[in-house]
C-alpha cells in the first residue's frame, strides 16, 4: 500500500488516501484518537495501514455530526473488542449496543430536538409574513417571548400556583397532564399564535390580570387530600363529558354529570340531593373564568378546520350546561305538580368554600 519499506505511511501519504488535509490527520492524531505508529529519525510521524480505515471510521462518525468525546468512546471499545478476539469484556460481539448505539441515540435525541425547533422557528416567521402589517409588531413580541422549541414549564407553574398547597405530588402530575397541552412538532402558524399568547396569559398575574380570584376559594376548604380526590372525581366526569363533546352532544343529565356532582358531595360530605345540586350550579356559575386559558388551548391541541379537541374546561362548561338543564326540568316538573320528593331541602347545600373547586 505504502512505498516506505516498513509498510508504514508518512502523515501525507495517509492524507492522500484518505482524502482529507494532513491539518485533519494532525488534528485527530493530536487528540489521541489515531494512534502513531512510530515517528522517524526527522521526527515525523508514521502510520501503520491500519490507520487508514481507522481514519474512515472517525470520518464516518464525525460526518454524523457526532462530538470528538463521542468518538473516542466509540473507538476505545471497538479497539477493546479487537483485543478480546470481537467481543468486549461483558462479553458482546462487537456492534451490539455500547457507545455507538448510545451515541447515534443521543444524537437522534438531539436532533429531533433541533428539528422541532426549526418547525417553530419556520412556522413563527410564516405567521409573521402573513400577519397584516398592522398587527406584526404585537405578533412579533408574543412569538419573540416564547423558546423554539416552546417549553410548557410556565403553564404548568401557572397550574401549581392555582392549585391547593401541599397536595399531593402525584395528584398534581396528574392533573397537569390533563390541564397542560401537548404542543404539535410541526406547527401551523396559528398554533404558533395560540401558544404565544397562551405563554403571554399565563405569565401575567392572577393569569392575566383581570380581577377576581387568583385561585379557586375552596382551597381554603376542602384541604389538600380532600382536593386530590375532588380532582380526581373530577378527572374521570371530564374524560366522560369529553367522549360526549366528541360526538356533539347536547348537554344532558348521564353518568358523566353524576359523576361531576358525586365528586363535589363526596369531597364535602354532603348528600347529593336536588338541593345541593342547586346551591353548586349557582356558585360554579360565579367561579372566577379562565376561559382563555381553554380557548387557546384547543387552538393549540386541534387539528385545522376540525371540531375544537375538548379541553377539561370545556368538559367544565358541558356539565355545568348539563346541571342547569337537568335542574330546570326539574323546575318545571315542581310547577306543573306542586313539591314533591325531589323539592329542595331547606338548608342542604355545600360548604362555602367549595364555590371554586374546578380549573375554570
Amino acid at each position: 500500500m505504502f512505498s516506505s519499506y516498513d509498510g508504514l505511511c508518512t502523515i501525507g501519504e495517509l492524507a492522500e488516501q484518505t482524502g482529507v488535509s494532513v491539518k485533519t490527520v494532525r488534528f485527530y492524531s493530536d487528540r489521541g484518537l489515531l494512534p502513531e505508529a512510530s515517528r522517524s529519525a526527522g521526527g515525523h510521524r508514521r502510520y501503520a495501514p491500519e490507520a487508514v480505515e481507522r481514519l474512515r471510521m472517525i470520518r464516518s462518525l464525525r460526518g454524523l455530526d457526532l462530538p470528538v468525546s463521542e468518538v473516542r468512546r466509540i473507538l476505545d471499545e471497538q479497539d477493546e473488542q479487537d483485543e478480546h478476539g470481537g467481543q468486549d469484556e461483558r462479553g458482546d460481539r462487537a456492534g451490539e449496543g455500547g457507545a455507538l448505539e448510545d451515541a447515534v441515540a443521543a444524537r437522534l435525541r438531539s436532533l429531533g430536538s433541533e428539528l422541532a425547533a426549526l418547525r417553530w422557528r419556520e412556522a413563527a416567521l410564516r405567521l409573521v409574513q402573513e400577519s397584516p402589517p398592522a398587527e406584526r409588531p404585537d405578533r412579533l413580541r408574543l412569538v419573540g417571548a416564547v423558546a423554539a422549541p416552546p417549553s410548557t414549564a410556565s403553564l404548568a407553574r401557572f397550574w401549581r400556583t392555582w392549585l391547593p398547597p401541599r397536595m399531593p405530588a402525584r395528584s398534581v402530575t396528574a392533573f397537569l397532564e390533563a390541564a397542560v397541552p401537548d404542543l404539535p412538532d410541526d406547527p401551523r402558524p396559528d398554533q404558533v399564535l395560540a401558544f404565544a399568547r397562551l405563554h403571554a396569559y399565563v405569565t401575567r398575574p392572577c393569569g392575566g390580570g383581570g380581577g377576581g380570584y387568583c385561585q379557586p376559594r375552596a382551597h381554603g376548604g376542602a384541604g389538600a387530600r380532600a382536593s386530590a380526590v375532588l380532582y380526581a372525581g373530577l378527572a374521570e366526569a371530564y374524560d366522560l363529558a369529553g367522549r360526549e363533546l366528541r360526538r356533539d352532544a347536547e348537554p344532558c343529565p348521564g353518568e358523566a354529570l353524576d359523576g361531576f356532582v358525586d365528586a363535589y358531595a363526596s369531597t364535602y360530605g354532603a348528600p347529593d340531593t336536588v338541593a345541593f345540586r342547586r346551591v353548586l350550579a349557582g356558585r360554579l356559575a360565579a367561579d372566577p373564568r379562565i376561559d382563555l386559558y381553554w380557548d387557546l388551548t384547543a387552538e393549540v391541541i386541534s387539528a385545522p378546520g376540525g371540531r375544537p379537541e375538548p379541553t377539561p374546561g370545556s368538559a367544565h362548561d358541558w356539565l355545568l350546561a348539563s346541571l342547569g338543564a337537568q335542574l330546570e326540568a326539574v323546575d318545571g316538573l315542581d310547577a306543573r305538580e306542586g313539591p314533591g320528593p325531589l323539592a329542595p331541602s331547606p338548608g342542604t347545600g355545600v360548604p362555602d368554600g367549595a364555590r371554586a373547586v374546578s380549573p375554570r
